[in-house]
């Protein structure tokens, strides 16, 4: 999706909208590509779900179930931490 579209659909302002951007793309969790004048965001995905499999595991103290959520070692080949 478009930066400025994301921004009108969730009510922020562009500038706000562009920090966060730039903190998720820094993180790894987006990547961006231009078309036009436009900058294109897109999620990557292993990257999501490994973030969404972290957070289910430690706000669920490690039973994941309980959230509804697989675990993390069920979805992931790395068993290393972080």
């Amino acid at each position: 999706i478009a930066a400025g579209e994301l921004a009108r659909q969730i009510s922020i302002p562009h500038n706000t909208m562009s920090s966060h951007l730039t903190t998720l793309s820094q993180a790894g969790l987006i990547t961006s590509t231009r078309e036009g004048r436009s900058i294109i965001y897109r999620i990557v995905p292993d990257a999501m779900r490994d973030l969404l499999g972290f957070l289910a595991d430690d706000c669920c103290q490690g039973h994941p179930e309980l959230c509804g959520l697989p675990s993390r070692s069920a979805t992931n080949t790395d068993k290393g931490c972080c």
